[in-house]
Parts: structure tokens; C-alpha cells; sequence
């Protein structure tokens, strides 16, 4: 599909199918780091001394800058000399820096990223909480945003209410009210209630509706109707097995808890029979629900998704017994005063979910598909609440991330602030941690690593030269952003103030404040329809750990926050940066061509540019890659950290997945198995681990 892709798997709770935002990217960075510095500038000395094997080239001159000494550092303390390259590298380059880390008990894994995210999260405290001056009012409205995170006491003292307001204006929620029969259900449409959850809770249930760029047409926006996410991160959760029965228990019970403690606060009687019946039929939708969607794996071949068609044979198709979809659209765009054309068409992704939610909608009663479109606005709120909320997750949260502690309020806010005014949030880190004169050496360094991708395709014997030429003009065509769009240090330019202009927080009321982020947030997509399409606008904010790749845009994004050592510096050797940063930006270059960027064309559009010749050989060349990772077994019983740490078994579980990225140890030993300049390096002899007897190649 035409979201953006990054090298880390996404993690993100608001996330939904059809959404099409960034991808992260993960830990594999380090890899290709500890590669090109430790393997070619330390490791290459340490291993030729240590095995008498002379060395290829002398080195003529030692950096000695504080810049060069602290790298040096950081890659001795990383490896495990111990261990022959040959056999496991991963471990020969990581396994000092993983004896030296160990999980932190809010985290799930733990890798270099965290250590970043969690050090970039520490300058964001600093200037958030920095009230030293007034600022413009973009950035005076985050300040309050993270004040009112920040006061626990006046949370807590308000308890339930601010939830239980708003479980009035959504209908109320059956499960913790009485004759909700006999008064709110008789009204009760099905079509106004997802508008209602989509236009002012940003919360796309049971079906998905959102606008974005049209695939066939990047320089419009067009409505999407998708299959929707669900309330446990992934669909394979709802099926049988040992590991998926404890989180769907635990989600069970956790429902069970939240509603409970509702009746009990609007002083009325527990009533545990009722509760557990109303959410046992709940979870049993949503299992249904996850049945009826279809995989991820399979939907990466967007020309087969894409179907574009009007209202009328929209209803035709999908009559889902007599769902207005006329109404429905209209409702959720009259939230931003638009009217639906004659001519309209939307773009339908999930025709296969749509196909099977009619017998869905069918079978469960308005009281059960109210109880669960409540539901998911009450899970999406519960971080917004008062502790014993929050604890009724912690049985939930340990079965699906394997962590018994919440992160400490601060990041948790930080966090919050960050994801809800990126730009806001970006400008203050952007001025505290990113040199201005970075991104011109970043350039530099794209267009270098842009350079070997486009002469390595004339190695390719499996593509003809027709797909070669075009594939050379793709990738010359991709656009960059590095660091941060520039208007958010302009102190002149209002357009800063002006995203936020909407928004007014009180310290005192952050759980209205969150409400306000998902109004907005809802309606600053919606109002995309009628407007074209910004090729320069960010898709993502300045403070982020990850970089992205837009298959919609050919663009490719490198935010401020991932242009930090050990990834980039100007103060470090350029080798170190290629290393590092230069991974980053070779993966997302190759996003452009894997079996979903590969639908688009230059200028984004969605087309078939590729012969049968090189379609045939590409899912040939791909084949090696599918049976060379499938036999790869990763052992997730043992209740230390795992292999290398970085995941708790729990969540390597959901990685599984979930994440579109292999594990990290994986990510490292498969590209090098395959790269024959390594084997060649260490003079790894054919047959060892790191040099096996069939190597993969597509790229």
C-alpha cells in the first residue's frame, strides 16, 4: 500500500490497516554500523593481529579528535572478541554491548534505538518543562499539554467522570448503564455511530474510512474504505493456541475490570453476570471480526487492493443489510463542512473483510456492536485516567508485552506531547540537538549511496534492461527531508501557530485535552479531500528515532532525531556515517522496490512498470530469501533475554506477528550470510555460518 515504510516494524496503539502512516524502523541499524566501523576500521586490526593474518591495507593516519576516540570506545565496548566472526558475527560485534544492558522493566526489548529514544525523550523533558520565557504559542500550547500529563493529583481526584461525560455523547455504553434497551438502543444507527467514533474520536471502527493520496493519482487526495484494526495488536491473537489463550483471557478480564469499575462509579450494582456475558459476546465479535480481515502478508500487492468505484456500486456491492453508506460518509465529512459530490468515488482495500462483515453485523445485536465501538474508545482512554484504571491493564500488559511496570510519568507524557504536537514538540528539539550544517552532509551522503544502488542495477541479470531503466529513474527521482521542515524555526512564519490554532488546553483537564487531539487529529485528515496534494508536507515530526520511506511520494524522510550518533555526526569519520546513517538510507531506498514500493512509480503513482520478464525473476530471486529466513528458528521459551536481549519472550512472540522486520539477530547474520565481500573480509571459509554455500541476492 502506499504508507510510508521504515526499517523498524511500527509499534503505535492509534494506528489503524488503512491509515498509511510511517513505518519504523529498528534495531538492524546497529548491525550495519558495528559492520562498516568495527568489521572495517577496528574489528579489521583486531582480527588480523589476532589471527597473524596480514592486514590488506596499512593505516597511514589515526584520528585522534575527542569525536574519533569516543567512537572508538563505543565499538570495543560493543564486541565479544571472544567469539569468531565466522561462526556469529552478531555476536562477535554485540555481545558486549548486550552483556552490558540488560531489559528495563517498563521496556519490552531493548535495543540501541531505546537507548536513543530514551535519550532524545531526556532533551524533550528539559524543554518542555523549561518556562523560562514565553515562547510562541505553539509551543506555550505543548508546555500546557505536558503540564496537564504531568498533574497526577488533579487526575486522580477526578476520578471516572471525565469518562463517564463522555460515554454520554457516544450513546452511552451499555455494559455499564441500565435500560440501555429501552432508551438509547431504540435510536440506535449503526451509520451515525461510526461516523461519530471516526469524525470526533479519530477512532476508525469496524470499517475504515480515511483519506489519503490516490494511488492511482498522487496528486489528489481520495476517501479509502479499508478492513479496520483491532483491539489486540494483531489478528493472530483471536486464534487457538497456549500464548494466544493467556492475552485473549487477559484482555477478557482486563474489558471485564474497566466496566466493573464504571458500573460501581455511577453507583450502580456490579452485576458480574451481566458484565461478563456482555463482554465475553464482545470479544467474540471482535474474534469474528479478525477472521473476517484478511493478513498483512497478503495485502503488500497493492494494484490487487486497489478498487476505486462510486456510491452506488458501493452500496450494491456491500449492502451489509441496508448499512447507508451514502449517510455514512456524509456524517463523518459534515464534521468538516463537505459535501459529498454526485461524482464521488472512494477507493475500497478490504473487499474481502467487507464481503464477510455483513453476516457479522447480521448476527450480533445492537447491544454488542455498541458495547464494543465503546469499548474501543474506553481502551484508547485508559492511559488518561486515574491509576487504578491504569492497573486493571497490568495482567493484559504482561501477557502481551511481557512488562509489570508502566513507564515512568514523565516519558509517558513526553511521549504523549511528542506523538500529539510533533511539530511543536520538533522545533524545541531541532534547536537543542540538531546542527543546522547536518544537512548538507546528509545530502551528501544520499546522494552517494543513491549512486552505487543506481550502477549495482546493471549487475542485475534477472531484470531486463526496459524494467533496469525505468527502476534507475525511480530511484533518481526520490526526494529527501533531513532533519525538519524549515518553517518550524521561522520565529515570522505563523504556520507553526496556525496547526494548533484549534486547540486551547487547561492544566487542569488533560483527559479533555486528549479528547481535543483526536478531534482535531480526525478533522485536519478529513479536510484533505478537497485539497491537493502537499508533495513538501512532513509526514512525520523532527524528535523521532526512525527514518521513512513514502511510496505515494518517492520520498524518502530522515528526521532530526535518528541524525544522532551513533547513526550520524559531522564530528565522527565519514566511515562511521556510512556505517551507519549510509544503512539507513540504502534500506530506504530499496523500500522503493520491494514487493510493495515497487507498485509506484517514479512520481508515486501506482503502475505496473515492470516487464513479465523481471516480475518472474524478482518473485524467483525472492524464493531464495523466503527459504533462507524461514528456516531460521528463534527459541522464545527461555525466560531471559532472549538471544540478545533486546525482546522479552512475550513480545518477541508479537513481533512475530506483527512486525514486517525479522528479529534483529536475524536481520544482521542474513545479510551478511549473503554478502560475499564479508566472507571475503574475514576470510570465512565456504561452509562456516557466515559463509554459506548458497547465497541470496534480488538488490
Amino acid at each position: 500500500m502506499g504508507k510510508s515504510e521504515g526499517p523498524v516494524g511500527m509499534v503505535e496503539s492509534s494506528g489503524c490497516a488503512g491509515q498509511k502512516r510511517p513505518g519504523f524502523l529498528e534495531g538492524g541499524l546497529l548491525l550495519l554500523l558495528l559492520l562498516v566501523t568495527a568489521a572495517l576500521v577496528a574489528l579489521g586490526v583486531l582480527y588480523a593481529d589476532r589471527r597473524g593474518i596480514p592486514e590488506a591495507q596499512e593505516v597511514s593516519e589515526v584520528c585522534t579528535t575527542p569525536g574519533c576516540v569516543t567512537a572508538a570506545a563505543r565499538i570495543l565496548q560493543n564486541m565479544d572478541p571472544t567469539t569468531e566472526p565466522c561462526d556469529d558475527f552478531y555476536q562477535f560485534a554485540c555481545g558486549g554491548w548486550l552483556r552490558r544492558h540488560v531489559i528495563p522493566e517498563t521496556n519490552s526489548r531493548y535495543s540501541i534505538f531505546d537507548v536513543l529514544r530514551d535519550e532524545l525523550e531526556v532533551i524533550l523533558k528539559a524543554v518542555l518543562e523549561n518556562s523560562t520565557a514565553k515562547d510562541r504559542p505553539a509551543v506555550e500550547k505543548a508546555r500546557t499539554l505536558y503540564r496537564s500529563c504531568m498533574n497526577q493529583s488533579v487526575i486522580e481526584k477526578r476520578g471516572s467522570q471525565p469518562l463517564l461525560d463522555i460515554l454520554e455523547v457516544v450513546g452511552g455504553w451499555p455494559v455499564a448503564m441500565d435500560r440501555w434497551n429501552e432508551t438509547v438502543g431504540l435510536e440506535w444507527a449503526l451509520e451515525r455511530q461510526l461516523a461519530l467514533m471516526n469524525s470526533q474520536f479519530n477512532r476508525r471502527v469496524l470499517i475504515d474510512l480515511f483519506i489519503w493520496n490516490d494511488d492511482q493519482n498522487s496528486s489528489r487526495h481520495i476517501i479509502y474504505i479499508d478492513q479496520p484494526t483491532l483491539g489486540i495488536p494483531s489478528r493472530e491473537y483471536y486464534f487457538n493456541s497456549s500464548s494466544n489463550r493467556k492475552v485473549r483471557e487477559a484482555y477478557l478480564q482486563f474489558m471485564v475490570s474497566v466496566a466493573t469499575m464504571l458500573r460501581e462509579d455511577a453507583n450502580l450494582p456490579r452485576d458480574s453476570r451481566l458484565v461478563q456475558e456482555d463482554m465475553a459476546q464482545v470479544l467474540e465479535l471482535e474474534t469474528q471480526l479478525a477472521k473476517a480481515t484478511v493478513p498483512q502478508e497478503e495485502r503488500h500487492d497493492v494494484i490487487a487492493l486497489y478498487h476505486r468505484m462510486g456510491l452506488e456500486e458501493l452500496q450494491s456491492q456491500f449492502d451489509l443489510k441496508g448499512f447507508n453508506w451514502t449517510l455514512f460518509i456524509q456524517t463523518v465529512l459534515s464534521s468538516v463542512k463537505i459535501k459529498l459530490l454526485p461524482d464521488e468515488e472512494v477507493v475500497v482495500y478490504g473487499i474481502p473483510y467487507l464481503q464477510n462483515l455483513e453476516d457479522i453485523i447480521d448476527t450480533y445485536s445492537a447491544r454488542t456492536i455498541q458495547n464494543y465501538l465503546v469499548w474501543r474508545l474506553v481502551l484508547d482512554r485508559i492511559g488518561s485516567l486515574s491509576q487504578r484504571f491504569k492497573d486493571t491493564r497490568v495482567n493484559y500488559r504482561k501477557a502481551l508485552f511481557g512488562t509489570m511496570v508502566e513507564e515512568v510519568r514523565w516519558r509517558e507524557c513526553v511521549g504523549y506531547v511528542n506523538s500529539n504536537m510533533e511539530n511543536a514538540v520538533g522545533s524545541l528539539y531541532v534547536r537543542e540537538a540538531f546542527p543546522g550544517d547536518s544537512k548538507s552532509m546528509v545530502r551528501e551522503l544520499i546522494d552517494k549511496v543513491r549512486t552505487v544502488f543506481v550502477e549495482t542495477l546493471d549487475e542485475l541479470g534477472w531484470m531486463d534492461e526496459e524494467s533496469k531503466k525505468k527502476a534507475q529513474e525511480k530511484a533518481m527521482s526520490i526526494r529527501e527531508q533531513i532533519g525538519h521542515p524549515d518553517y518550524i524555526l521561522e520565529e515570522t512564519n505563523r504556520r507553526l501557530d496556525e496547526e494548533y490554532s484549534n486547540l486551547n488546553f487547561s492544566e487542569d483537564l488533560y483527559f479533555e485535552n486528549s479528547l481535543q487531539n483526536l478531534k482535531v487529529g480526525a478533522q485536519r485528515s478529513l479536510r484533505k479531500l478537497r485539497e491537493k496534494v502537499d508533495p513538501n508536507l512532513w509526514i512525520i515530526g523532527a524528535a523521532v528515532v526512525n527514518a521513512f520511506y513514502s511510496p505515494n511520494r518517492n520520498q524518502i524522510v530522515f528526521p532530526a532525531g535518528i541524525l544522532q550518533p551513533p547513526f550520524f555526526s559531522k564530528e565522527q569519520p565519514q566511515a562511521l556515517n556510512f556505517g551507519g546513517i549510509g544503512m539507513v538510507i540504502g534500506h530506504e531506498i530499496t523500500h522503493g522496490f520491494d514487493d510493495n514500493g515497487r507498485n509506484f512509480d517514479k512520481n508515486g503513482n501506482m503502475m505496473d512498470w515492470w516487464s513479465n520478464f523481471s516480475t518472474q525473476h524478482f518473485r524467483e530471486q525472492s524464493e531464495c530469501m523466503i527459504h533462507q529466513y524461514g528456516n531460521y528458528s528463534w527459541d522464545l521459551a527461555d525466560e531471559q533475554n532472549v538471544w540478545c536481549g533486546s525482546y522479552r519472550p512475550e513480545f518477541a512472540i508479537q513481533s512475530i506477528k506483527t512486525d514486517v522486520h525479522s528479529p534483529l539477530k536475524y536481520r544482521v547474520l542474513g545479510s551478511l550470510q549473503n554478502l560475499a565481500a564479508f566472507a571475503d573480509t574475514f576470510h570465512c571459509a565456504r561452509g562456516t555460518p557466515m559463509h554459506p554455500k548458497e547465497r541470496c541476492r534480488v538488490w
